[in-house]
């Protein structure tokens, strides 16, 4: 496989090719292929609205509530550019940049099939503004998820016409400055593309990729970390045996069981004999939790790829067919009901973490309360674990589904909305509180193991620990834990893991 660009066209793009694009910085191109099916879909587009006097929703009419205004020929353009300045009002936080990008990419993606009548030089453009690092400033806040993210989607398109703001090469500019630096000119959008540019389920989608993208990294530090907590808590291997998750053989259980077996196989802490017969569930069930959210994240993957290569504006041309039919592929229930499940499922990663936390510092096993030498003089660990469980709560909360929500609007014309956008952006907030926790049971972990000595856990483990301690030396004494916890974030963000 190349490194060099993303090939974009009617071909399935697959969860691999999407963590190479953020992974490599690729470029993207469209292909000859759908080159030659955008061009022919605008072509028949030309041509049927010059030569009927019928209403096509959104080509030459007005828009939700106002879809039987009809609009005069020689207004199509000005159409299109009221669209997006119009639809343009998100509030929140600005999008990151690796989100953005994901959008630029998947809205190209949906254009390449050749179904939504752009012409040829708006999907080049937005193949420049991203190979040209130009990404549009996107909010959080203002897509119901239904109609398509409108507002988001409308942030996007607006650099294409010269309005918005952008970073370029890292710096905040307006779009027309930005223009005017690459010495490009405005697109001068023609029927049907604004609602092209702005019906579609891509904000959705890219912050669906991004959050998989961490929950598949994160699940991987998950195991390796609580291997090093299932050591230093002095557990029994029998809750890992394979007779045990084949009889409930779950795909998830059965491969979170193999990688813990394999990460402490040499381990001389877990070969030394048990005093106790079971294992808190927080220990012993790590298998079925652990397992249950991959099996999740499987799941959920299917869906988000199965969107991405799909054609999700509206309404949808078929030119072989003399066919424009109006539909709803931008309802974004799937992402919806996917995202919250995602969400769901990945808090109780953080939850399970928590509580290994807490049996870490409780004072059993041999270890000292609150894993420090001198208790009562020093409250060693104690405060992180109430972090950890502060933020467990506040996911507890995030995880009210979104997609049971729905607020009709444009006058109950779209009287039932999904609330994905809401979904997949409180989907990532969960997620980036999972890595918190779980950095805060590794801070705990690795100190635990330290009481464990001259014994030593596995040699993969070992080195995992080691430089860990690269960063964060062990803690004789209280010292402000903020700049620990972190730099252990950090830790997790930036060291590279893969477990197969």
């Amino acid at each position: 496989m190349s490194f060099n660009y993303l090939p974009l066209d009617r071909k399935n793009t697959n969860f691999e090719q999407i963590k190479n694009l953020l992974a490599y910085d690729q470029l993207v191109s469209i292909t000859f292929d759908a080159h030659d099916k955008i061009l022919k879909c605008r072509e028949y587009l030309d041509k049927k609205i010059k030569n009927a006097d019928a209403f096509y929703y959104g080509i030459n009419t007005g828009f939700g509530f106002l879809q039987n205004v009809q609009i005069d020929a020689n207004q199509l353009e000005e159409l299109q550019i009221n669209l997006l300045k119009s639809h343009a009002c998100g509030l929140g936080e600005e999008v990151p940049e690796e989100i953005v990008k994901l959008m630029i990419v998947l809205k190209i993606k949906s254009l390449s099939y050749g179904h939504s009548g752009v012409q040829i030089d708006t999907v080049k453009r937005l193949m420049d503004m991203y190979n040209a690092k130009m990404y549009p400033i996107i909010y959080t806040q203002g897509s119901l998820g239904a109609s398509g993210d409108l507002a988001p989607l409308s942030h996007l398109a607006l650099p294409l016409i010269g309005l918005g703001e952008v970073y370029l090469d890292g710096k905040k500019m307006s779009a027309a400055d930005a223009l005017k630096k690459l010495d490009w000119q405005k697109i001068t959008l023609q029927s049907k593309e604004g609602i092209a540019l702005i019906n579609g389920t891509q904000f959705m989608s890219a912050y669906g990729l991004h959050n998989l993208v961490q929950a598949e990294r994160l699940m991987n530090w998950a195991n390796i970390i609580a291997a090093i907590s299932y050591d230093s808590f002095n557990c029994t291997l029998e809750p890992l045996h394979e007779r045990i998750h084949a009889i409930r053989p779950h795909i998830g259980q059965r491969n979170v069981a193999a990688t813990l077996k394999s990460l402490l196989l040499d381990s001389e802490i877990i070969l030394q004999k048990k005093t106790n017969v079971q294992d808190p569930y927080s220990f012993r069930c790590i298998p079925q939790v652990h397992g249950a959210t991959v099996d999740t994240i499987n799941y959920v993957k299917n869906i988000f790829i199965t969107e991405i290569n799909s054609v999700t504006d509206n309404p949808n041309i078929f030119p072989e067919e003399d066919l424009i039919l109006s539909g709803g592929n931008f309802h974004g229930q799937p992402l919806a009901l996917a995202a919250d499940f995602l969400a769901i499922a990945m808090s109780e990663i953080a939850s399970i973490s928590e509580r290994r936390t807490f049996q870490l510092l409780s004072g059993q096993r041999g270890l000292p309360a609150f894993l420090i030498k001198n208790s009562g003089l020093h409250s060693g660990l104690m405060m992180p674990q109430y972090v950890a469980a502060g933020i467990v709560s506040e996911n507890k909360q995030l995880c009210t589904p979104s997609s049971i929500d729905s607020i009709p609007s444009s006058n109950n014309q779209e009287d039932h909305v999904s609330m994905g956008a809401n979904a997949a952006v409180k989907c990532k907030r969960v997620i980036d509180n999972v890595e918190k926790v779980l950095a805060i049971e590794l801070l705990t972990a690795v100190q635990a193991i330290e009481f464990r000595r001259p014994l030593k856990t596995s040699f993969y483990l070992e080195e995992i620990i080691t430089a860990f301690r690269k960063e964060i030396s062990f803690n004789n004494a209280d010292r402000i834990l903020h700049n620990d916890i972190l730099k252990a974030i950090k830790f997790l963000h930036t060291k590279n893991i893969i477990l197969n």
